[in-house]
């Protein structure tokens, strides 16, 4: 009877632990799509509150962790769900950092001031979508256990580097035709680099799921902009 209470623990605090990482994952799409609004409105409200709320994406993350520590300290968890407990670790640091790259496009919104963008959005808000499409389907993905879907999202973050080098190479041609778009130009190379980061981190979950699954890690293919 004990044996079957400490078992039953052990699967309601694993359960907790998904449930707050599907809260995290939320919080960090919901960051993506925002700052990205606030950007191309350069809304300065919207991109102060990306800012603020940032700090909801650290408090949980802080919870989950604190929750998993306890959940290793009490319930010794074995095998299969000692290797769950730490890829959820691992897990929600990545989307904590997703959330500072959204907090850093927001901060590049408020640079702006009142200079308009160098160009209308068009790839980087396709890049933003494609973030947010496997970062939903790598949580499931990792939820689930589901190592082949785990393969197929991670390899989606191609998707995001081809989208990353057009606009690398359409805003360095600004930058060489007109050297004053050079500071307007370089903001959105580095709102680009932060959604191809977000991809890679989104790789990451991936990797991490085909291990808690396999017990094997093996990483992506790595574009060649890394940071």
């Amino acid at each position: 009877m004990a044996l079957l209470r400490s078992r039953q623990g052990l699967e309601d605090g694993l359960l907790g632990l998904q449930r707050d990482l599907r809260s995290l994952a939320s919080l960090v799409d919901v960051a993506i799509e925002r700052s990205i609004r606030a950007l191309a409105r350069l809304d300065r409200g919207l991109a102060e509150s990306v800012i603020t709320d940032d700090a909801r994406i650290n408090e949980l993350r802080f919870k989950i962790e604190d929750d998993a520590i306890h959940l290793l300290a009490q319930q010794q968890p074995l095998a299969s769900d000692l290797r769950t407990v730490i890829a959820v670790m691992n897990v929600i640091v990545e989307l904590e950092r997703m959330g500072d790259y959204c907090v850093g496009i927001a901060k590049i919104a408020l640079l702006h001031d009142d200079r308009p963008l160098l160009k209308p959005l068009i790839d980087v808000p396709r890049m933003a979508e494609l973030c947010r499409d496997i970062l939903r389907a790598s949580i499931d993905a990792f939820i689930s256990r589901d190592a082949p879907a785990a393969r197929i999202v991670g390899q989606r973050d191609d998707e995001i580097d081809q989208l990353y080098e057009q606009v690398y190479r359409e805003l360095l041609t600004f930058m060489l035709n007109d050297p004053r778009t050079i500071d307007r130009a370089t903001w959105l190379i580095w709102v680009a680099h932060n959604l191809e980061r977000i991809g890679d981190r989104v790789q990451n979950i991936c990797e991490r799921t085909i291990f808690e699954v396999t017990g094997v890690m093996k990483e992506f293919k790595r574009a060649r902009y890394d940071a």
